[in-house]
């Protein structure tokens, strides 16, 4: 029965060639544009760690002294605090993570200095965030406390460097110290650069920052803060500090700490214990606001600084308004169609054909359109996308058709179509046969 309702469609899509090829481009625009746009936001809104999202959390603490103080804990700890939350050792794995900029060189390649971004921070950061190596590995824990001079690289770096060799055991000079490269990480490219977010809250919808590409340098906390002292800066201080160029000691919060908790009832016992910190250091004279804690997953951190940018969304909401119209549009010219084809419609129903049947011919024919919009909508999309990625924004690397949204796109477009189609197929179908046999 369906192959005989194809064949129908098909005989009805060629009398009117015109009518069909409106039909199919309003459905190819309107899916081209909100599949555009709709991928954008599904890659940017996405888990950056699908392993490992459901085990990282992000405490906050309050070191702000002022009385009035009435607002969420500071989007990123000071020194102190972060330290002794790390050295405790509470939780499966733990990293202190903040990033800086310095002058790069590697002796024995002929390259000018370079101007890199590193990230510094402890040794569980690599397998805490399963981090993926292409030669050597990271550093240790002993690594940390002796403050060892040693670095991983990007593979963007490594590419840039050393043309893609092995630089396992080569040297990197920083500023005007020597460090020994002791890992290269294969690609990498979480969206977003979750690790290093922070006030996004604050950033009026400005957030394309946050999909940056990782650092190119990882180096122990400790021996970056001596290797580039002065080359840090503060996120926040709630006063001036007394010497900028070593924020250790300074009011301010600089430093990100991240947390692996395994199971339900570690999240807890974490959460008591940094309330019980910050109590303990309220007696100490050093907080005011003890009650002031967070402890967030990865994923609710995220939704907290509203990471994706708030043109994607604007953009999102435009675009399916757009195939809104675009159904509107394909609704009115499948309603002239069919009432166009009232005779022969007449015709099928005084020689025995049902309602039902009208209705699904009408359907099949709905969607037919709609799969030919859906294939001009995916050409449409993928013409999109690649002007997404020749625009000059962090995320434009990122863009691309995966398996769902390619799928998406056609579902989209049988929905759509079979949506519009449902109105003009009811009146078909409810057309009385004696009266369009009269006017034949």
């Amino acid at each position: 029965m369906f192959g005989y309702y194809l064949d129908l469609a098909l005989r009805s899509l060629k009398r009117n060639k015109v009518l069909t090829a409106l039909m199919v481009i309003a459905i190819a625009v309107g899916i081209g544009a909100s599949m555009t746009t709709l991928t954008v936001m599904h890659l940017l809104s996405g888990d950056p760690v699908p392993t490992r999202s459901g085990t990282l959390f992000y405490p906050q603490v309050d070191p702000d002294p002022s009385p009035a103080a009435n607002h969420q804990p500071y989007d990123m700890m000071d020194y102190r605090s972060a330290l002794d939350l790390w050295s405790a050792h509470r939780a499966d794995r733990q990293a202190m993570v903040t990033s800086s900029q310095l002058r790069l060189t590697a002796p024995q390649v002929n390259l000018p200095p370079l101007m890199a971004q590193m990230l510094s921070t402890t040794s569980d950061f690599f397998p805490m965030f399963d981090v993926p190596f292409r030669y050597g590995g990271g550093w240790t824990a002993q690594d940390d406390q002796s403050r060892a001079r040693v670095a991983v690289i990007s593979s963007d770096l490594n590419d840039k460097l050393f043309n893609g060799a092995d630089s396992v055991g080569r040297t990197l000079r920083l500023k005007d110290s020597d460090v020994r490269i002791i890992g290269v990480l294969a690609p990498w490219r979480p969206s977003p650069q979750f690790y290093d977010v922070a006030g996004g809250r604050f950033s009026n919808g400005n957030t394309a920052v946050f999909y940056s590409r990782p650092e190119d340098v990882f180096m122990p906390f400790q021996s970056s803060l001596e290797i580039n002292a002065g080359g840090f800066q503060p996120f926040t201080c709630w006063s001036m500090p007394g010497d900028p160029a070593h924020l250790q000691n300074s009011p301010c919060v600089w430093v990100a700490l991240w947390m692996q908790l395994d199971s339900a009832a570690k999240v807890a016992d974490y959460r008591r214990f940094v309330a019980d910190y910050a109590t303990q250091q309220k007696a100490l004279g050093r907080f005011v606001h003890a009650d002031n804690t967070q402890l967030r997953s990865l994923m609710e951190w995220l939704d907290f600084n509203q990471v994706v940018p708030s043109d994607v969304r604007l953009q999102t909401w435009l675009a399916f308004a757009f195939l809104l119209i675009c159904l509107f549009n394909t609704v009115g010219l499948l309603l002239a169609k069919f009432l166009r084809r009232a005779g022969e419609i007449g015709v099928r129903r005084a020689l025995g054909a049902s309602r039902a049947a009208v209705f699904a011919q009408c359907l099949v024919e709905a969607g037919l359109i709609g799969l030919l919009g859906g294939a001009g909508g995916l050409l449409l999309t993928l013409f999109g996308l690649w002007l997404v990625r020749s625009q000059p924004v962090e995320y434009a690397d990122l863009v691309h058709l995966d398996t769902a949204m390619f799928l998406a796109t056609f579902a989209l477009a049988l929905a759509a179509s079979l949506l519009a189609g449902v109105l003009p197929a009811l009146r078909a179908s409810r057309m009385a046969p004696s009266l369009q046999l009269k006017t034949l």
